[in-house]
């Protein structure tokens, strides 16, 4: 599972027929696009721009069905596409079809090869790891199933400096967090438990309170917690949006807003994640969009970088916000209500 699941919506339909295999076309994998709860491609992007959008898609799909849903020996097949995929960097062709429809747009913008190694990565550890110990180990996931993808984004629009990687980096993990704590049920029936087992033991959870039909006082207790972390996260690398030009400006500003009127969702849904999975209508996501764009605005890039600048200085010790505070056995109230701060917990 990466980011390419979109953070806002109802959970991801299982993969179509004939797109779970090394030989999925680029254009079978973009029928599914339109059923993604952001635009995959966004209108407001030039042309050229969606097309390398949509090879970029493509291959996060691609590689998710084969770590989710493929059948067989789901190591073996994320061995060959590796290797298929070394082939763009050495100069020469790959064979599998939806590789040779991202290699042009690797060659047209100069991407690096780390960020598509990384999502290989990440759904190996998906075959080998269904629980994630404290934070900080799901954070270190994050880096391989969230963060390429902003990287390639910025890639694409020749805009991939280091403060603003920093950035990109915390708005693709905390969008990954979102649909984690969205998707608590469904990730909980194929097998897997993002939720930190820290934070579960904190709170008083147990994995067959997360089977129950309905959340109970202490997992809505828990979710407020990380409801409040991960708008922290957010928050932190919201000044992105300031920091690229016009239309990109746009889109990153709905990936922002898309994620905190996700998060406000749970909210709503009094922080029950098991009955159903909140998503934001919307006039309410277009109100947060519209927002993180007045924000962004009255920021100026010239702050945003300094922003920047004290989140990459943070990220050297850290800089994601703490674990439960605990006292006396028993986690303050005050976890549910207010918002943990950019310190402690880390990668």
């Amino acid at each position: 599972m990466t980011a390419i699941d979109a953070p806002t919506g109802p959970p991801r339909t299982a993969a179509p027929p004939r797109t779970t295999g090394l030989t999925t076309s680029a254009d079978q994998l973009l029928l599914a696009a339109p059923a993604e709860n952001f635009p995959v491609a966004p209108i407001v992007l030039p042309p050229a721009v969606r097309t390398h959008f949509n090879a970029l898609y493509a291959y996060c799909r691609f590689v998710d069905n084969l770590g989710d849903e493929a059948d067989g020996d789901r190591l073996a097949l994320l061995d060959r596409l590796d290797v298929d995929l070394a082939v763009i960097w050495a100069g020469g062709e790959p064979e599998l079809p939806v590789l040779r429809r991202l290699a042009p747009t690797v060659r047209a913008c100069d991407l690096p090869a780390e960020p598509f190694e990384r999502l290989v990565e990440a759904n190996r550890q998906d075959q080998l790891v269904t629980r994630y110990e404290t934070f900080d180990d799901l954070v270190r996931y994050c880096t391989l199933s969230a963060d390429p993808v902003g990287r390639m984004v910025l890639g694409v629009f020749g805009l991939a400096t280091p403060d603003r990687v920093v950035l990109s980096d915390r708005v693709c993990t905390a969008l990954q967090l979102v649909e984690h704590w969205q998707d608590v049920a469904e990730d909980l029936a194929a097998g897997r438990i993002y939720l930190p087992l820290e934070d579960l033991d904190a709170f008083g959870v147990t994995e067959d309170d997360l089977r129950a039909p309905s959340a109970g006082p202490a997992v809505r207790h828990l979710m407020a917690f990380e409801v409040t972390r991960a708008r922290a996260v957010i928050d932190a690398g919201a000044p992105l949006v300031s920091m690229v030009p016009g239309r990109l400006r746009l889109a990153l500003a709905g990936f922002v807003g898309g994620g905190r009127s996700a998060l406000d969702a749970i909210r709503r849904a009094d922080y029950d994640v098991l009955s159903g999975t909140p998503k934001a209508a919307k006039p309410r996501m277009a109100g947060a969009i519209a927002l993180a764009l007045a924000r962004s605005a009255a920021r100026g890039s010239g702050a945003a970088a300094s922003t920047a600048a004290a989140v990459a200085s943070a990220t050297s010790a850290g800089g994601l916000p703490a674990r439960p505070p605990v006292t006396g056995g028993s986690v303050v109230g005050s976890a549910v209500a207010g918002r943990s701060g950019v310190a402690g917990g880390g990668r």
